[in-house]
């Protein structure tokens, strides 16, 4: 009886000592990275089309350049964001801008690719990420992940707050919401569709929706969303997709 005591005691001790552990925000988002890029995004070309507009992204390491490629009355207007700066282009040449209105296109031109590949970019220095808990959308588990941002390098939309939920069986980024300050503020929720993969990289569209009210916490809008109280404004389409991995 001792001996057999002894046994189940020692079961419970392993089986303690194994159960699994609750893991970090910066965890599920370096898995759901993972699961997303497949080890290419900081080695890639990506182009698209984003609303009759051409975008492309050079990455390589820690460095990279966005573009974004207009065509109007001017011309063709080309602008470039690096690490570093950023230049406007118009027809070929290289154009000056304000300082106030190049923040502005900087960010405009950043936005869009920050929202092409999510949730690449989420380890940004400037991110400051945060396990709000786990909810369960149409059956499937998530995990709630709230994003904010540093003032320092986190841009002019720094006080943008984010919620993304996390598949916790496959890590797929499946929902996100967030709220702006610009333009007299907003609220949305998106639900991504039409995943596919691309060289490993995975890309999704998304239906865009807004609450009736902004007197809503983010990480109620799945709820909301669940029932159908989201009113459904747009769709955000990545169209044209290429992917070539830089060596």
């Amino acid at each position: 009886m001792k001996f057999f005591c002894s046994l189940i005691f020692a079961c419970l001790l392993v089986s303690c000592n194994t159960s699994p552990k609750t893991l970090t925000a910066q965890a599920i988002i370096d898995k759901a990275i993972e699961n997303h890029c497949s080890g290419s995004c900081e080695k890639s070309t990506i182009s698209f089309n984003f609303r009759n507009t051409n975008y492309k992204s050079i990455k390589n390491g820690g460095a990279f350049q966005y573009e974004r490629i207009i065509e109007d009355s001017l011309g063709i207007i080309r602008d470039v964001l690096t690490n570093s700066d950023f230049k406007r282009y118009v027809n070929g040449t290289l154009i000056q801008i304000p300082d106030a209105i190049k923040l502005k296109l900087s960010n405009s031109v950043n936005s869009v690719h920050y929202f092409a590949q999510l949730p690449y970019g989420l380890n940004a220095a400037a991110v400051k990420k945060e396990l709000l808990g786990e909810d369960t959308i149409n059956g499937k588990t998530y995990y709630e992940i709230g994003v904010t941002f540093n003032e320092e390098g986190g841009g002019t939309d720094h006080d943008d707050t984010f919620v993304y939920w996390i598949n916790k069986t496959d890590f797929t980024l499946d929902y996100l919401a967030y709220s702006y300050a610009v333009n007299g503020g907003g609220i949305r929720f998106r639900e991504a569709y039409n995943k596919r993969v691309i060289e490993g990289i995975t890309f999704a569209d998304y239906n865009n929706y807004k609450p009736e009210t902004l007197d809503v916490a983010l990480t109620d809008l799945d709820d909301l969303f669940e029932k159908g109280k989201l009113q459904l404004l747009s769709k955000v389409e990545t169209e044209t997709v290429k992917v070539t991995l830089n060596e």
